[in-house]
């Protein structure tokens, strides 16, 4: 009897937020029993040149990235698969997105020293290390320093979406983020549509070229699990899925905690194949 495959479509390494190596990340993509998965880090290809040199020939990679945006004054995140990672107009986009995201760090390190938060933009790029800086570094250091006892409250507190030293706007439009995906031969997907929770904004977004939408997810509950797959089929759009794995720093989200069948990726590469078309 042929063994069904599963899949694992959001994963991130420590090139952008998360705490693996590519190596490491795959390694656990097979002690979990995956044929397939997709690295998506934010804003950066930087570990997909990684992964395919070191790959197990047992294991499917695509390509991905996720990228931050701005969708109607909130941040929407985009995830792009079977994107050309070595495509010149993309590198140099995502280049422009990096000083972008420095210069954020920068922002909210300033608000929080107004709020007696005494750290450093330079910790935190300290920790950031090899790819995009982000919020988690961020977390990282006010819990390292003591300011906060956790990340989620280093988010609460501070940093996330309506706290006082966050800093959102990002330059880059969701319908830049598809054409960029859709210009690099990629398939435009909506990660984690609850965060959005506006369906009209959906419909723009499929305007736009948006071809999947990421139906499950660990923060979704059965009814919007439900809700997301009527979607997708109203839109016509794949509706995918991925465990949005950061490693140790949310370790009690694994690689393979979201596991979806194969024929979700194959049909994937057919909308990748309508979009070469």
């Amino acid at each position: 009897m042929h063994e069904e495959k599963f899949a694992d479509l959001h994963l991130h390494t420590y090139y952008s937020d998360g705490t693996f190596s590519p190596q490491q990340l795959m390694q656990r993509a097979l002690d979990e029993g995956l044929s397939c998965i997709s690295i998506t880090d934010h804003d950066t290809v930087e570990a997909l040149s990684v992964a395919f040199d070191y790959k197990p020939q047992e294991l499917e990679v695509i390509p991905g990235i996720e990228l931050s945006c701005d969708g109607n004054n909130r941040e929407v995140h985009i995830l792009g698969y079977f994107l050309d990672y070595k495509k010149i107009s993309l590198l140099k986009r995502l280049e422009v997105i990096s000083k972008q995201r420095i210069e954020r760090i920068h922002t909210m390190v300033d608000r929080l020293g107004k709020l007696n938060v005494d750290i450093s933009a330079d910790e935190v790029f300290g920790i950031s290390k090899f790819g995009t800086v982000g919020r988690l570094h961020l977390a990282k250091i006010l819990l390292k320093k003591k300011f906060v006892s956790s990340i989620h409250e280093a988010f609460a507190k501070f940093i996330g979406e309506g706290g006082p030293a966050y800093e959102g706007r990002f330059r880059i439009s969701a319908e830049e983020a598809i054409k960029l995906i859709l210009d690099s031969s990629g398939v435009p997907v909506l990660a984690h549509p609850y965060i959005i929770a506006d369906d009209s904004f959906i419909e723009k977004l499929v305007g736009f070229g948006l071809k999947g939408i990421e139906v499950y997810y660990p923060e979704h509950s059965h009814n919007q699990v439900e809700h997301y797959k009527d979607l997708a089929k109203k839109f016509n759009l794949v509706a995918t899925g991925g465990s949005d794995c950061h490693g140790a720093i949310k370790d009690d989200i694994k690689v393979g905690s979201v596991r979806i069948p194969y024929e979700i990726v194959e049909k994937l590469k057919k909308a990748k194949d309508e979009i070469a078309a």
